[in-house]
């Protein structure tokens, strides 16, 4: 029992302890190849509407929920002095005084009914020329979201205003920039009753759900009756 008796135990121990650590490390493995399995809709066992996962929802759920904007319910909650803060993004363009005159854009006063590129001598692009009507309410929240594809072609750099919240302030402080604010615009009627019960029945038929199993018939169990009792 010398030296090398001791280093063969030794040996024995590190090579038990090797196979150990192979063994384990070959089962994480494994394990992480089945789990990272792609899902597909050969390897699911229930029927999946793949299209509306990748799109976040169906599209009639879509419809749905989006509808039309109220622009009477959210201009009446507006605040016009946050719009008129957030207007001060404009002002290396634009002039909101009365009689002032234009800057790199035309002034913005009495800005909301007016007619589209309709200022006097103020050099337009051709995309807004093209564009016709009037900057109504649904025209400048259309325009102040994204002016670039509101009017493509439009020299207007700005890059617009996503919340929905900051350009209703901005519209409301617009319509205060004149003598005589337009008119602010009807609520929406409420939806009826039968048609959001309606719109909701027409979500549910779009919707791909698995088919239920027909439940067996109920078996009637004979029930034995009692023999008549006899007659005295």
């Amino acid at each position: 029992m010398g030296d090398l008796f001791f280093n063969k135990i030794a040996g024995v121990i590190i090579g038990g302890i090797l196979a150990i650590l192979v063994i384990t490390e070959l089962g994480h493995m494994l394990v992480k190849s089945h789990a990272a399995e792609e899902l597909t809709a050969e390897n699911t066992a229930y029927p999946v509407d793949w299209a509306a996962l990748e799109s976040g929802g169906s599209a009639s759920q879509e419809a749905v929920i989006e509808g039309p904007t109220d622009y009477a319910l959210l201009l009446a909650s507006a605040d016009i002095g946050a719009g008129e803060r957030v207007a001060r993004r404009c002002q290396s363009c634009h002039t909101f005084d009365s009689g002032a005159a234009d800057g790199t854009g035309p002034h913005l006063w009495n800005v909301v009914g007016r007619a589209v590129a309709s200022v006097a001598g103020f050099n337009y692009s051709g995309a807004l020329l093209e564009l016709g009507g009037d900057w109504g309410y649904e025209e400048l929240d259309g325009f102040l979201e994204r002016p670039s594809a509101y009017a493509p072609g439009t020299a207007m750099t700005f890059a617009g205003l996503r919340d929905e919240g900051q350009r209703m302030d901005l519209i409301a402080y617009m319509r205060s920039l004149s003598e005589s604010p337009m008119a602010l615009p009807d609520p929406l009627p409420a939806a009826a009753p039968e048609t959001v019960e309606a719109a909701m029945d027409e979500t549910m038929d779009a919707m791909e759900l698995p088919a239920a199993q027909d439940a067996p018939e109920p078996t009637e169990t004979p029930v034995d009756e009692p023999a008549p009792a006899d007659g005295h």
